[in-house]
């Protein structure tokens, strides 16, 4: 099991009627474990009160995928379930790129309204060369890019930087890194100034066929036992994910 967190993993910053939700795991590029699965789930109930989120990561990453090493459960599928809190989240949600989202981190940037990005973003989906069949990403990304572009992403795993995300439609706008947090603020303060009643209307309708898409997936990986697959069962092929996508963003990082 994982040791405890010496601090807070998701802080939430209100300003006005914003509030502001950071992973704040930056050692493991805000990997998701059990502490931090559960510190999605409940700061996204905890902004009630707000009219609009803004989701973004502690530098130098968005999120990068679950947390391999330090789980904290046994299976996938015992994680409390942070990408639906976003995705149901009653209030609107902008996820605020700020670096690489990959594979259970882009599925968590998807469930957002809309993403806006860091130059310094990238995203990617690595469910196959891990083996695990993909999560939601089989739902949302068609919607965002087309089904071409989200065949593509999804069967080579390959990642695409904030220019092209913003060429086909992954993303709405790509800003300087210093300023994605304020501009995404101030994106989530002119939704706040809309009636409530009125944004939650308009919202349950653009949502209702991604909704039976996503309870029908659900179904499908709860028939096929998908959940079952272990950290276990990924651990050994994380490096050759990590080392590939290195050489294809030209760092050693």
């Amino acid at each position: 099991m994982a040791m405890a967190e010496a601090g807070p993993v998701v802080r939430v910053e209100h300003r006005g009627d914003v509030a502001l939700v950071i992973l704040d795991r930056p050692a493991v590029r805000n990997a998701v474990n059990l502490a931090l699965a559960q510190g999605i789930c409940d700061a996204m109930a905890a902004c009630a009160p707000a009219r609009a989120i803004v989701l973004t990561g502690a530098d130098p990453a968005f999120c990068a995928g679950l947390d391999l090493r330090s789980l904290g459960v046994e299976g996938l599928g015992d994680l409390p379930p942070f990408v639906a809190a976003v995705a149901g989240s009653p209030i609107p949600v902008i996820a605020a790129v700020n670096g690489p989202a990959v594979t259970g981190g882009f599925e968590l940037a998807l469930a957002a309204d809309f993403i806006v990005a860091s130059e310094r973003a990238a995203f990617a989906d690595t469910h196959l060369r891990v083996g695990v069949y993909p999560g939601p990403v089989m739902v949302d990304l068609p919607r965002r890019v087309g089904d071409a572009w989200a065949r593509e992403l999804s069967l080579t795993g390959n990642f695409v930087d904030a220019a092209t995300a913003l060429r086909i439609g992954l993303v709405n706008h790509v800003v300087p890194h210093d300023d994605l947090v304020p501009f995404a603020v101030e994106l989530a303060g002119a939704i706040a100034e809309q009636d409530p009643e009125m944004v939650a209307a308009m919202r349950r309708e653009w949502g209702a066929p991604i909704d039976e898409a996503r309870r029908a997936h659900e179904d499908s990986i709860r028939r096929s036992s998908f959940t079952g697959v272990t950290a276990a069962d990924i651990a050994s092929r994380r490096q050759r994910v990590l080392d590939r996508s290195r050489a294809q963003r030209g760092t050693g990082a």
